[in-house]
């Protein structure tokens, strides 16, 4: 394995294959599910990526910003029972367990989890349900896709972003859990196939003026939204140092001559790589 592509498995791997056809009860009780969906984590994302809560402390699946806590049962689940099954199986100690939706052309923003949390040693799993192949993971320089009928591994300390440019929606189960030896015994085989892997190439000194003077050009006509939009997934198409994203929406808006909007970003930048 080569020192890149390890380097890369230390942030997301492949834990193990899952019985597909439990799987598949699963993922049709997932595509069936039409309430509870909540819109969180506004800032961090493009808009519409939807969670559901499967474990948390207060039993609503509509609670679902994350927190340390005792987990337990949603009352979705009881309608659920090939997921329930699913996710006793593994024995873990669940902090959160969230089922989330990620529709076409929509993006979540580079960033960095759980350091706003207690100083405990906990980890992100990931079930995907549905999925295509534009359905991915930014991060270490790649785009990384969870193929259907695998547990996955997310580091989600490190700098990382999701996409799915052209649809359908993917639907994932996303598993935050404290560390223990059922843990340490499930993750202890991980793996990367290189088909799941896209190295990202690093953009020219021309290529990120061209984008930076097309943002500046929406800017100025006054659609804000879309030029920052268009250097923050720049970070899905090339491989950019951490917040370069962030510091090119700040330089875009300091050439308007918008100062305040570029103090701003500054802040996002911060609060979303956990800089603050």
């Amino acid at each position: 394995m080569s020192g890149r592509k390890a380097e890369l498995v230390e942030q997301v791997a492949r834990i193990r294959d899952l019985d597909l056809r439990l799987l598949d009860r699963v993922s049709r009780e997932a595509l069936t599910l039409d309430r509870n969906w909540m819109v969180e984590y506004a800032r961090w994302q493009s808009g519409n990526w939807q969670t559901m809560s499967l474990y948390n402390d207060s039993g609503d699946p509509s609670d679902v910003a994350i927190r340390d806590c005792e987990a337990r049962e949603t009352t979705v689940l009881e309608h659920m029972p090939a997921t329930r099954e699913l996710l006793r199986s593994f024995g873990l100690k669940y902090m959160w367990v969230r089922i989330a939706r990620l529709p076409a052309n929509t993006f979540l923003w580079e960033h960095s989890d759980y350091r706003d949390l207690a100083d405990l040693e906990r980890h992100r799993l990931h079930i995907p349900l549905h999925t295509n192949r534009s359905a991915t993971l930014t991060l270490g320089g790649a785009r990384v896709h969870l193929g259907y009928g695998s547990l996955w591994r997310l580091v989600p300390t490190n700098r990382h972003g999701a996409c799915n440019l052209s649809g359908p929606d993917r639907l994932h189960i996303i598993m935050d859990c404290y560390a223990d030896d059922t843990f340490r015994d499930l993750t202890s085989n991980l793996t990367l196939d290189d088909n799941d892997i896209q190295w990202l190439p690093e953009a020219t000194d021309g290529e990120i003026s061209a984008h930076l003077d097309e943002a500046v050009a929406l800017g100025k006509l006054g659609y804000h939204q879309a030029a920052e939009h268009s250097l923050l997934k720049l970070f899905y198409q090339y491989s950019m140092p951490e917040g370069m994203g962030y510091d090119l929406v700040i330089r875009a808006y300091e050439m308007m001559g918008e100062h305040a909007r570029a103090e701003q970003w500054r802040l996002e930048k911060k609060v979303k790589l956990c800089l603050a």
